[in-house]
């Protein structure tokens, strides 16, 4: 399920100055344990050539997820969100993107790391700021057939999802192996109640009646950005009514629709759970309606929505 190109940007932000990305190099010894406790954001940026601007989606709202989750493992870092959001418009600037653009902050232990738990809180980080190109608005019409998967959910008292962590991310890994050896294109995963928390990398939304059904934030699922963006949409814009509340594994099976949100995915359809169709096996009205908003907000087509919008270019 690729979904990003293999370009690679000029130049790349790392401790506060942006180097040429050839040159960001360190030793094979601060890599490998230093990823464990290793803190990250996945953020777009959407090129309209209407307008001749690049905007950055909710630049704000991800910084802030990501201070919130530097903050749970105790890392030491000395930037501020207006910081990090000025990096990443210098970096958009410096690599003079006018095409839709991935961004990666990730921050993880400075230096040569031999201890594997990294317990002492506070010891200095690096901050690497990383972006490529991104083909935005995959095909509606490629939904997905996906599987409940073996594999559970990791849970807040256990490796909290709402931490957005390097190592967090194994979880989903091993499900997605598995669906993938299975002839699926992606799993879903229970928690260890047997309720529907979200897929690897994106979360899960259903239509039931009319109604968009969201598993609850409290539910073993990352607080997702576009979740909260997609609720918005319904309620604010749509009118369409969106419930966030606990999920049985039968309820995908008769649901109206079915489809992934998240900020590498966008929206994404599912057209079959356990070989059992989707709706009519495609993408359903509402998922399509939901999916086009989505696009003309991020294009900053849609003024109401004007505030979740960072210019790069003056």
């Amino acid at each position: 399920m690729a979904i990003y190109k293999e370009d690679i940007a000029e130049y790349i932000w790392r401790n506060g100055e942006i180097i040429p990305w050839k040159d960001a190099l360190i030793h094979v010894n601060a890599v490998g344990h230093a990823s464990v406790a290793g803190i990250f954001e996945g953020i777009k940026a959407y090129w309209n050539p209407d307008k001749n601007q690049l905007y950055v989606f909710r630049l704000r709202d991800h910084m802030k997820r990501f201070l919130f989750s530097i903050r749970m493992v105790r890392y030491g870092f000395e930037y501020s969100l207006e910081q990090l959001e000025q990096a990443v418009v210098d970096l958009l600037r410096v690599n003079k993107y006018r095409q839709h653009v991935y961004i990666r902050p990730y921050v993880f232990q400075k230096g040569m790391v031999r201890e594997l738990l990294q317990p002492q809180p506070g010891k200095a980080t690096e901050l690497v700021i990383d972006s490529w190109p991104f083909e935005a608005y995959q095909s509606m019409e490629k939904a997905l057939h996906v599987c409940v998967s073996s594999w559970v959910r990791i849970s807040d008292h256990i490796m909290p999802p709402r931490l957005k962590c390097f190592s967090n991310y194994h979880n989903g890994r091993l499900a997605a192996m598995e669906a993938t050896i299975n002839g699926y294109d992606w799993p879903i995963l229970l928690d260890d109640g047997g309720k529907v928390t979200e897929g690897p990398g994106a979360c899960l939304l259903l239509v039931r009646e009319g109604k968009v059904i969201a598993p609850p934030v409290t539910s073993g699922i990352l607080e997702s950005i576009t979740r909260d963006t997609v609720a918005c949409l319904c309620r604010n814009t749509l009118g369409i009514e969106f419930i966030e509340r606990p999920v049985d594994r039968t309820e995908l099976y008769v649901a109206e629709e079915v489809f992934f949100v998240g900020t590498g995915w966008e929206i994404m359809p599912v057209a079959s759970v356990d070989r059992i169709p989707v709706g009519s096996g495609g993408i359903g009205p509402i998922t399509r309606k939901i999916a086009e908003t989505y696009r003309s907000v991020v294009l900053g087509k849609d003024p109401a929505y004007a505030h979740w919008l960072h210019p790069v270019w003056d």
